[in-house]
Formats: C-alpha cells, structure tokens, sequence
C-alpha cells in the first residue's frame, strides 16, 4: 500500500502553492479529494490514488522541478493572481509548469527572486525558523549617520500593522493570542554604506538581512529617520542578478540549489 502523505503537502508538491499557502486554500474550501470538499488540513491522501481537485480542475505531482532567478522590474506583484489586474512576476516567465515565488518582493522594488514548482524547496527555504540572507541596494533620503547604521546593525524597533503574514509574505489566519499589530525589534543586519550625496541629500546603503517581515527594509530605515526612494534586492544567499537584465531570467544551476538549501540549514 501506498505511503499516505498530507493533502497540503502534496499541493505543495505539485507546485500549487508553498505549503503554508496550500492550508488557506484548504481551509478556504477550494481543494476536493475524490469529489469531496476538504476542510481539515490533517487530512492525507494516496497520490497515486486519491484525485485532487484544486478549483475544480484535477492536478497532478510534478517530478521536473525548475528553479528560475529572476530580475523582477518594479510594477510587478509577486502574486499568481491580483485583484486589481496588476502585472504579475509569472507574466515574465513563460514556461508550462505551474511555478510559484519563493518569498516576496513589493510592487515597488526590484532585484532577485526565485519561482519554482518544488514545493519542499519552498517549504525548506521560507521556513520562519531558517530564512536565508537577501541583500539589498537601499537608496534613501538624507545623509545617513555612523550612529543610525549602527542601530540598524544592532536592531531596530519596525511596526508591525495590519493584516498577519507568514514566513513568506502570503496573509495569514490569526491563531488565538497572535496580534495583527505591535512593535518588532528586527534581528541584527550587516549594513554598509556605498555612497552619500550631500548635493541629492541623498545615501546608498547595503543592507543584508535574513528575516522576512513586510516591508522590513523601508521599515527599518524609516525607524532611524530615512524615506527609502529605491530599493533593489541584488542578492540571494550570496547569487546575485547583476548579469541579469531587469524582467529577464535564468536557470538556477545545481550548485546554487545546493547552496542555497546548505545556508538554510547552516542558520
């Protein structure tokens, strides 16, 4: 008999979303086993027996797994499906297989970013406990002091406002006790100035974090008095999009993989 597996992760498996995604859309109603509504996420299932609808139409495991790295333009929503009819990062990338970011990035900046449809890469490398290192090319306004990219270094108080979100940016259900609002001391970050602009009154830091916070960066450098003005995130884990044109991509090559889950397991 066949090893029975959780319904979530094989969704996650299939590349219909990252596992903590594929338990909202069970608990949302839109996943059927077998013609039936699946509302509990301990539920398992056969693969090779059970059918699994996702919205009605049947999906299936996916063992070619891709791993693109994308220069994502500014304008484009990290989300397969907005409801303001935003350009999506998927619009950039024509393939046939159903792929999913690893992570976010806002409408508003640009840089790396993963798609894939291996859900357990997803899983692995989002997990809140293990977030691998982003870098990024921060331009603000103003002449940053030594003592503010101190603090930043040390750990700043961000807000935290609005709706919950998961490891990887996706909304999130509210468990008991968990609050949409509040205060979050950020974790210490390697910063370092690249350029000051006294005529732009402007400056240009670099900034390497490991969280995942929405919108932690602009929120970090408004906590020590900064307006960012263009954020970029050239980095991740180390592979860079510098040879790569904005809105272009590639193909991850196995080392990077490798490199990339090695970082997150090292944390």
């Amino acid at each position: 008999m066949e090893e029975k597996i959780r319904l979530q992760k094989y969704l996650a498996d299939c590349g219909v979303a990252s596992r903590r995604k594929a338990e909202e859309l069970i608990l949302q109603g839109k996943v059927a086993v077998n013609g039936e509504i699946i509302t509990e996420l301990g539920t398992k299932i056969e693969p090779n027996k059970d059918i699994v609808t996702y919205q009605g139409k049947k999906i299936e495991t996916s063992h070619e797994y891709v791993y693109i790295l994308l220069n994502k333009p500014i304008g484009y929503v990290t989300t397969a499906k907005d409801q303001f009819n935003r350009d999506s990062v998927l619009d950039l990338v024509k393939t046939n297989k159903r792929l999913v970011p690893v992570g976010r990035l806002d409408m508003y900046t640009s840089g790396a970013l993963i798609l894939t449809n291996d859900g357990d890469f997803v899983y692995k490398v989002t997990h809140p406990k293990h977030e691998i290192d982003k870098t990024y090319t921060v331009t603000i306004h103003g002449i940053v002091k030594n003592e503010e990219v101190d603090q930043l270094r040390k750990g700043v108080k961000i807000e935290e406002t609005g709706e919950l979100r998961d490891g990887i940016g996706n909304k999130k259900i509210a468990k008991s006790g968990e609050e949409a609002e509040g205060k979050y001391l950020t974790k210490p970050a390697k910063v370092k100035i690249l350029k000051t602009d006294e005529e732009k009154n402007q400056s240009r830091l670099e900034i390497t974090i490991h969280e995942g916070k929405n919108r932690q960066i602009r929120k970090m450098c408004e906590a020590v008095g900064h307006k960012v003005l263009a954020l970029h995130r050239s980095k991740i884990a180390g592979i860079g999009v510098k040879d790569i044109p904005l809105g272009k991509w590639r193909y991850l090559k196995e080392g990077e993989i490798k490199k990339i889950l090695k970082e997150n397991i090292e944390k």
